[in-house]
């Protein structure tokens, strides 16, 4: 595994969407691990990666899915992360869109987490942070 950059105030966050066989967006979400919280996979930057190559593989270990990820972020948003220390830091959260292709039955997190895939609207009431609800708001339409 790669080694992870925690010194700064950056993450990389994939989107995980879908279109339905009727063209609507879905998007996939899944919980925290220590408050359930509906979130999207992000992760520290990590060397040798680019944002987007980040993105990806925390989704996959995160969520179990793969696919087509753009190599330029949609947009960030700021979220406040509790550290292992217990400091809170503000992050910007730098956001991919990931057109997932593949689901795995098994991934590096499924006991940890709940995954689900939602209709673009019932994501964006589900998410707490703001910034992110504004950027599925305006995710594919």
């Amino acid at each position: 595994m790669a080694k992870t950059d925690r010194s700064g105030d950056v993450q990389h966050a994939a989107l995980p969407y879908r279109r339905t066989l009727t063209g609507a967006l879905e998007i996939l979400l899944l919980t925290s691990r220590g408050t359930g919280r509906w979130i999207i996979p992000k992760g520290w930057p990590m060397k040798g990666r680019k944002g987007w190559q980040t993105a990806a593989l925390e989704a996959l270990q995160e969520a179990g899915v793969s696919g087509r990820i753009s190599k330029k972020p949609i947009g960030f948003f700021a979220a406040s992360k509790t550290l292992p220390d217990g400091d809170d830091r503000l992050m910007t959260i730098k956001v991919y869109p990931l057109l997932v292709k593949s689901e795995l039955e098994t991934w590096d997190e499924r006991d940890e987490r709940q995954r689900v895939w939602f209709a673009r609207d019932k994501a964006i009431n589900l998410v707490s942070e703001g910034g992110l609800a504004l950027l599925i708001e305006d995710f594919g339409v």
